[in-house]
């Protein structure tokens, strides 16, 4: 085991290697074991953020054991919630305030992580969430935060932002700052075996998404494409694997660092199209968000891929991961790329229309609009308006009896 896991030290390495990087990521099976000797060179009096799913499957009573056997002061906070909001955030704040702590872990998945590093906004610097809407706008130093994923997903525990939805709109608030990052991440992949197969299909296709989406954005750079092209050669060739064997710790493992990688991207990168798509979807009529970034991000690609210099971008990742000849015309790999990640939703069992969760063609405008308003489709790499949105919506519908007697006359 120990050589399987050595066999993508380099992959695992590079965060050490990159001069953006200011944390310490450790990775590898069993490595939750030094929370506490890590946790003791940061704080004393911890406060352990996380959710009453882990509460039940025993992660956190392990996690709090091994932190009061480094002598460490435990205050739990298990009641983060998926797409936590300004409230449920401001529940998070009152127990650590009470108890005084010095250091905030988070465990468990995006939502745990968003909801610890929302809570180190408002403890540190007060106010409420809407006052950190953007970057950098914490004017205080913040408590060291340590990361500890349960999910090979959102990527969160390698990024400075904490996405957290208003109570009345439901928007989700990107709130960002350098101070936020973690301060030390912890990848154990043995943590991501109690993961239902649903949950494991539905984050890993988000952090396959982060990967190619980060990739391509306006803001990239060589420091995130290198996470990107790293993220998704990880997690396109190990997810499969997964599905078939949910127990295959090297491809947990292989998954778990890939989504680490691509978070690392959108740090340095941001997202585009296809999540500003997915977040009205999830909005509107709560689709989850990994089904719904799925569903639109090949029609996001194939739009993109209109552009040139995106299209070749694709191409290139999809001829050096082999999923297309190295002769193959940039036309051709892009097109293979795409047919990957089709393949990866088969796999993950994904409706592939918006027709299955109750949508109609009369939600297309409303959606539309709502999608171009979303803070990541200004990074998309092609210019993309709501009467884009719009007929990118239209594509996620089945066709009617009408429409499909249309096409085969045609």
């Amino acid at each position: 085991m120990d050589n399987d896991f050595a066999s993508i030290e380099s992959e695992s390495s590079f965060f050490a290697r990159d001069e953006m990087n200011n944390q310490k990521v450790i990775f590898g099976a069993g490595t939750i074991n030094q929370v506490g000797s890590l946790a003791s060179e940061l704080g004393k009096n911890v406060l352990l953020v996380t959710d009453s799913g882990l509460s039940l499957v025993g992660h956190c009573q392990r996690v709090k054991d091994l932190l009061l056997q480094s002598d460490l002061n435990v205050t739990l906070f298990d009641k983060s919630i998926e797409n936590p909001t300004e409230t449920s955030v401001q529940a998070c704040v009152q127990v650590a305030s009470d108890a005084k702590v010095d250091l905030i872990i988070g465990l468990g998945g995006g939502s745990s992580m968003d909801t610890a590093k929302g809570c180190n906004f408002i403890l540190s610097n007060g106010g409420r969430m809407s006052d950190y809407w953007g970057i950098g706008k914490a004017s205080k130093t913040m408590l060291p935060l340590l990361a500890v994923p349960t999910t090979a997903g959102t990527g969160s525990e390698c990024q400075s932002f904490a996405l957290i939805s208003e109570d009345q709109t439901h928007k989700k608030m990107a709130c960002g700052d350098k101070k936020a990052l973690p301060a030390v991440t912890i990848l154990d992949p043995e943590l991501t075996l109690s993961l239902p197969s649903a949950v494991t299909a539905c984050t890993g296709v988000d952090a396959l998404a982060h990967a190619l989406e980060s990739l391509v954005t306006t803001k990239r750079n060589e420091s995130s494409i290198r996470h990107s092209r790293i993220a998704f050669k990880l997690i396109h060739e190990n997810l499969p694997l997964v599905f078939e064997t949910p127990d295959d710790l090297v491809s947990r493992g292989k998954v778990l660092l890939g989504a680490s990688h691509a978070g690392a991207a959108i740090e340095r990168s941001m997202l585009g199209a296809a999540h500003s798509m997915a977040n009205p979807l999830t909005a509107s009529r709560a689709v989850v968000h990994g089904i719904a970034v799925g569903m639109v991000l090949p029609a996001v690609i194939k739009f993109n891929a209109v552009d040139p210099n995106t299209n070749s971008i694709y191409a290139e990742v999809a001829r050096d991961t082999g999923l297309a000849p190295s002769s193959s015309s940039d036309y051709i790999a892009t097109q293979a790329l795409i047919d990957r990640i089709n393949r990866i939703l088969e796999l993950a069992k994904f409706p592939s229309v918006l027709d299955e969760f109750g949508f109609s063609k009369s939600d297309i405008q409303s959606l539309a609009m709502d999608a171009s308003e979303q803070w990541t489709a200004n990074f998309n790499p092609r210019l993309v308006t709501a009467s884009d949105f719009e007929n990118l919506y239209s594509s996620l519908f089945s066709s009617s009896p009408c429409e499909s007697q249309s096409m085969q006359a045609s």
